[in-house]
């Protein structure tokens, strides 16, 4: 009896060479590929999001990118529904699906599922936002210990929107977040799942990071943050005599640094620093998050390292052998030595 399909998630942190990889493999097996940002999803954003360009996309087929307005709420729970029928899709059509992204909770949402919590409250959002910034975000950290004390105690202190979405739920569902985690996720089903993760040395990502940054700020991104700005506002700015929309996604890496600047609270020069600096701290929080996935084979390198292409692209032939439903397409040999497979708490390192 054979397998199930192959389903490849390419996983790591921004700069890393995802996209590279990605398209390799997606020419190489007939793949398409299944975008995991939170921030690609939205149209009109395209300087400061890294989306792949006209030219990659003409190349192999995307999905997940430009499919929101900024305007719109486009939640964790929405991409897994859009993504799964994606990637059910492809399959269906016999080629490979390919997830690529460095977002955890999409990713997570897509794998594993999410729990079915109540409807976002924009108004209560704001409220709680609002008695952060007037008292502390360890505020927030108190009134959910009280509503739940074990879910405050598994989210940092520190981390605004995990504990704004906790308190949300215990008040709009009127029971504790930790018992609607107890009640089970939604698994997807269908797939074989063989992740793929990129972690080159740290400095060498900092330095790409860097030269993103630098890359995106020359090519506009000010300029483009300022047209934004025309016809979206920010929820910071929101009040209700401004009819234009709130764009939540403005409030992203590299575009709330552009409007610290248009603010006129930094130079373009110290924007660019901040940016830079930014990126770099959410490289290690994707770091983090991906440590903890389980059954990861991890190369230490860029996904544009031929040697990581020819790799990885060994260990995709030699599963997809196992489905009779997606004979491999390469002319590259396809078999390669076993390897151990991880646990949740071990990686994988090649080479």
């Amino acid at each position: 009896m054979s397998a199930e399909p192959l389903l490849v998630v390419i996983l790591g942190s921004t700069a890393s060479g995802k996209t590279a990889l990605s398209l390799k493999l997606a020419e190489q097996f007939g793949g398409e590929i299944v975008s995991c940002d939170s921030v690609a999803v939205y149209r009109e954003l395209e300087i400061g999001t890294a989306k792949p360009t006209q030219a990659e996309r003409s190349r192999v087929r995307h999905h997940l990118i430009d499919v929101a307005s900024p305007a719109e709420e486009f939640s964790a729970g929405d991409y897994s529904r859009l993504a799964r029928k994606a990637v059910t899709a492809i399959r269906d059509r016999g080629c490979l699906p390919i997830v690529v992204g460095g977002t955890g909770l999409y990713l997570r949402a897509l794998l594993e599922g999410l729990f079915e919590g109540p409807t976002r409250s924009e108004q209560l959002r704001i409220r709680l936002r609002r008695s952060a910034d007037q008292r502390t975000i360890e505020h927030l950290h108190r009134i959910l210990s009280r509503l739940d004390p074990e879910a405050a105690a598994r989210i940092h202190p520190n981390d605004t929107p995990k504990l704004i979405r906790a308190i949300e739920v215990c008040l709009l569902a009127g029971e504790r977040l930790t018992v609607m985690w107890d009640k089970g996720r939604d698994p997807l089903t269908g797939f074989r799942i063989l992740r793929i993760g990129l972690e080159p040395d740290r400095n060498a990502l900092y330095e790409h990071i860097n030269a993103r940054c630098t890359a995106m700020f020359e090519a506009g991104l000010i300029d483009e943050t300022r047209r934004l700005l025309t016809a979206y506002r920010t929820v910071d700015t929101a009040n209700d005599s401004d009819p234009r929309p709130i764009a939540r996604p403005l409030r992203s890496l590299g575009y709330r640094q552009a409007m610290q600047h248009l603010r006129g609270e930094i130079s373009a020069e110290l924007a660019l620093l901040a940016a830079q600096q930014a990126h770099r701290n959410y490289a290690k929080r994707q770091l983090t998050w991906f440590s903890r996935e389980p059954d990861v084979s991890w190369f230490p390198s860029f996904g544009d390292d031929p040697e990581v292409q020819r790799e990885v692209g060994k260990i995709v032939a030699r599963e997809m052998e196992l489905s009779s439903e997606q004979p491999p397409r390469v002319t590259s040999e396809s078999t390669i030595t076993s390897l151990t497979s991880t646990s949740s708490t071990e990686k994988l390192k090649i080479f």
